[in-house]
């Protein structure tokens, strides 16, 4: 029996729920890093004198370093390790809240969100292994899905920082209230956060075998003798493979899906505070309607880990988008109705974030394991170009003249896209254990 069999088939120690508590606080980090111009864009947009396309722009500019992170600086997790690439994206996001504090104009802003879309596209990859390897097979869902909800919970925190520092300190004190916080997570990860098992095992760096042993001490595991490895130069798999005619099929309708989802839900999250703000709401108001949406992300990460557990997790995907469809329109034809905005917040909150999390459950089932870090990574990478194209679409609609209802039935419209990708997913053969 292998350490990744023992691992699975043992229950998990407290160590082991250590690493996922400190996967989801990166997580936490960067659903506040990500979420944090959202929250501030109408200051923004004031002191800047931004139009509707140019403050879109500037909200897509953070999810376009998140696109490179994802393709480019996450492959460093196998030839660094997972440690490394992720005290090295922490850095950069810490940076770039700071260097957003200092920002003159809204484009030295832009290019520091960039480097903090660099460093949350780099901690996504790092903490999803860290999560899935540290977890055993019975609890891997349960922690997932915990993992999931940081998003929202930090999307919140940012929340709450926005409306009480906006009103005494302006927006730049919410960018520097990130940066302090993720500088502080750094230092902590410096002090505690563990390589990644299958790593040390199957790269052996310097000192593996008293690394190893010590990790498998605190998780319960006797000392394991390492077995010898062939040195030879790891090859990524080619692109080209997604596309044969096995995987053909699967790879575009996962991609068509998370383009479609993730375009939705950044389109949501990033302009509804300032369309509801436009539409007659405080200031306050629409920064808590925002809340609200991330409220329910919270709770649909680990809603849908739940009925995933019992139901097909492919089948709970497809009625979420359905259902997160009709919400999304009965949100904003009640906006005008401050409660009822409030609860319908939640709902949608809940639906489009649990389809996120539903994406992340699929994802790496549909390819074998010696194309699968190739596929998740660029189905990741599509999603994020959805992300980036999403409020920069919306601003530019804005300024010809759209109004927000039709912005959202067109969301609603793009998320029933994404139901049609599943279905056609359902029907092809090489998913497994779903």
């Amino acid at each position: 029996m292998n350490i990744r069999q023992i691992i699975d088939q043992q229950p998990m120690s407290p160590y082991q729920w250590a690493v996922v508590v400190m996967a989801t606080i990166m997580n936490l980090l960067d659903g506040f890093d990500v979420l944090a111009l959202a929250f501030t864009a109408t200051g923004i947009r004031n002191e800047f004198g931004l139009s509707g396309a140019e403050l879109g722009s500037l909200l897509s500019a953070g999810l376009f370093g998140m696109t490179a992170g994802s393709l480019f600086l996450a492959p460093l997790a196998d030839k660094i390790g997972r440690r490394p690439l992720l005290l090295i994206s922490v850095s950069l996001s810490a940076a770039g809240m700071l260097g957003s504090f200092f920002a003159a104009d809204s484009y030295s802003l832009g290019i520091w969100r960039v480097v903090t879309g660099l460093g949350v596209g780099g901690i996504l990859v790092g903490t999803n292994v860290l999560t899935s390897e540290y977890s055993s097979k019975k609890w891997r869902s349960l922690a997932i899905s915990i993992y999931a909800a940081g998003f929202g919970i930090g999307a919140i925190l940012g929340g709450l920082f926005a409306v009480a520092l906006q009103a005494e300190y302006g927006w730049r004190s919410v960018f520097l209230a990130g940066a302090i916080l993720t500088g502080l997570c750094l230092i902590c990860l410096v002090l505690w956060l563990p390589e990644s098992i299958d790593y040390l095992i199957n790269k052996q760096p310097k000192n593996t075998q008293d690394r190893l042993n010590k990790i498998l001490q605190k998780i319960g595991i006797s000392s394991f003798s390492l077995p010898e490895i062939k040195q030879h130069k790891a090859k990524a798999a080619p692109i080209t493979q997604l596309f044969n005619q096995q995987y053909r099929r699967s790879t575009l309708a996962i991609w068509l899906a998370f383009f479609a989802i993730m375009f939705s839900f950044y389109f949501i999250s990033s302009w509804t505070p300032a369309l509801l703000k436009e539409a007659g709401m405080t200031t306050e108001q629409s920064v808590t309607i925002g809340m609200m949406i991330s409220l329910g992300g919270t709770c649909g990460a680990l809603f849908y880990g739940l009925l995933a557990s019992y139901w097909s997790a492919r089948n709970v995907l497809i009625l979420f988008t359905i259902i997160a469809a009709i919400s999304v329109i009965a949100f904003i034809l009640s906006s005008t109705v401050l409660w009822l905005a409030m609860v319908l917040g939640v709902i949608v909150g809940t639906l489009i974030n649990g389809c996120i999390s539903g994406l992340y459950t699929l994802n790496p089932s549909i390819y074998a394991s010696d194309i699968r870090g190739t596929g998740v990574g660029w189905s990741i990478g599509i999603g994020r170009i959805g992300a980036i194209l999403a409020p920069m679409i919306a601003g530019v609609l804005l300024d010809n003249g759209w109004e927000k209802q039709n912005l959202y039935i067109g969301a609603a419209f793009v998320l029933l896209i994404a139901t049609f990708a599943l279905i056609l997913l359902k029907r092809n053969s090489t998913i497994r254990e779903l």
